[in-house]
């Protein structure tokens, strides 16, 4: 385990998956502790793929080959460098097991920088072969609902940075479909109930919002979540659980009926040889 700290916050990262594990400020733990009985995850990094693939397969070349949800980044162990007290970097790179079932030579890493009261995470992806690398990459941080005892989850609420429809594309068996609906919004704002999550997450496509705010009608905590450049955003929680997670995401789940094409599968990047691609979200804790 690797940890950052400055005067104002901490943040834990684990060479594991390099998964956030802790991220406190102002005597609060902000991020959700991996609780078994809902969910047992903090933070995990989804890559090569977001969500899920139709029968678990794609094609590429005319080759067929099978990968779980979110991609097998999350359950790797990546080697770690702690550069000082506010940075560290954690790498994973492409080997002959990788090869067998993603057949693409990458490097991989992610920086964690803390600054004041906000810690940042870039992503980087390094195209080390000499074919073009296709890759979708995201984020799923939990976040402790409520934020501080005493006070429910109902109290509180997301605010999106623009007033926009919030049009969800639905979900079933872990596919998008085509079928959309609408939100309840007030100014922007969601309020946050456990029912929201009961037919999956909330799955948004091209907002005009780079950031929301997670915060409460009842105390003066909470988290301004930014991530200008990812163009697809979940919002999850398992059924009545005391967390929510807040997902950019650089792709997204295949639609049920995808031809199973990498190539073709909405978000896919495609990165020539030699060159590298980057994005960076940012947690502000008040």
């Amino acid at each position: 385990m690797i940890t950052l700290n400055n005067s104002q916050i901490t943040a834990s990262i684990s060479p594991s998956g390099a998964e956030l594990q802790s991220l406190r400020a102002n005597g609060v733990e902000y991020l959700w502790q991996a609780d078994s009985r809902w969910w047992g995850k903090h933070s995990p990094v989804l890559f090569p793929i977001v969500g899920s693939l139709v029968n678990n397969t794609y094609i590429h070349n005319e080759q067929a080959y099978t990968m779980g949800r979110h991609g097998f980044a999350r359950n790797r162990v990546f080697g770690a460098e702690q550069i000082s007290d506010s940075e560290a970097v954690f790498t994973l790179e492409s080997n002959d097991d990788s090869m067998q079932f993603y057949p693409f030579p990458f490097r991989f890493s992610l920086r964690y920088q803390i600054e004041y009261n906000s810690l940042y995470c870039t992503y980087q992806v390094e195209n080390t072969g000499s074919a073009v690398l296709l890759f979708s990459v995201g984020a799923h941080p939990a976040f402790n609902v409520p934020l501080v005892a005493g006070t429910l989850y109902t109290d509180h609420y997301l605010q999106f940075e623009a007033c926009e429809p919030m049009n969800r594309w639905k979900l079933k068996d872990g596919l998008l479909t085509h079928v959309q609906e609408t939100v309840p919004t007030f100014m922007g704002r969601i309020k946050l109930e456990p029912e929201l999550f009961y037919e999956d997450a909330l799955v948004f496509r091209h907002l005009q919002s780079a950031s929301v705010t997670l915060a409460s009608t009842t105390h003066k905590h909470g988290i301004k979540y930014s991530f200008p450049g990812f163009p697809f955003l979940g919002i999850w929680a398992a059924k009545d659980a005391p967390f929510v997670c807040i997902e950019p995401w650089c792709g997204h789940a295949d639609f049920a009926g995808h031809n199973q094409l990498l190539d073709e599968k909405a978000g896919t990047i495609n990165l020539a040889p030699g060159l590298d691609w980057r994005r960076t979200w940012q947690v502000e804790l008040f």
